[in-house]
């Protein structure tokens, strides 16, 4: 069990990279009066949470509504989570999980909620880890992520030192750190879910 959530918070701990994203909040948020950028940062991780725990919750249901099998699953979240993970070893964002400000007053929504946190490679993430082990799966997957969202409201609280810290060097170490990371979760996805197709396809 702690080997399942020590992996699971590392895979969305890797897909969301709080460091980066701070930079991302930062610029967003930045001119705002602390009173704003915590009201700002506790609706958009609220937002993202609630997706995600959605997502997690009703995967069953989603894959039976729309008759989707979990090795489908497993390897559409896998090329997502490996091309946004392929970006960010280059340095830059991935389009998948990045929002660009389109002018909307509400940023916490849009982008911060989504697309920039509760993108496709955290739901397909999320998706994956709770359908695959039944309930207590699920349960775990929502407290792992419970708890990157605590992390990263830190984070953008104290956006302005964690970037003065870290300095521009260390967040672009960062963000490829994570991208080797995000990498390497979304092939083991993808692995999984083209063995369990042809598992299914012999017979064995």
């Amino acid at each position: 069990m702690l080997d399942h959530a020590l992996t699971v918070f590392m895979a969305f701990f890797a897909i969301m990279n709080p460091v980066a994203n701070t930079a991302v909040f930062a610029s967003l948020a930045g001119s705002e009066t602390p009173v704003r950028q915590r009201r700002i940062a506790t609706k958009a991780l609220t937002i993202t949470f609630i997706v995600v725990v959605l997502f997690a919750l009703l995967g069953k249901t989603i894959f039976a509504l729309f008759d989707i099998t979990l090795p489908a699953l497993r390897i559409t979240g896998g090329v997502l989570v490996f091309l946004v993970g392929y970006h960010m070893l280059q340095g830059s964002p991935s389009k998948l999980h990045t929002g660009e400000d389109d002018g909307d007053t509400d940023i916490a929504t849009s982008p911060l909620a989504v697309p920039l946190l509760a993108g496709p490679g955290t739901i397909a993430t999320a998706m994956n880890y709770s359908v695959a082990g039944g309930w207590p799966a699920t349960a775990i997957t929502c407290l792992a992520f419970l708890a990157l969202c605590i992390i990263t409201f830190f984070c953008f609280v104290f956006s302005a030192r964690i970037i003065n810290l870290i300095g521009e060097n260390g967040l672009s170490i960062t963000t490829r750190l994570m991208g080797l990371i995000l990498a390497v979760i979304g092939t083991q996805m993808l692995v999984a879910g083209v063995t369990e197709v042809l598992h299914l396809s012999t017979g064995t």
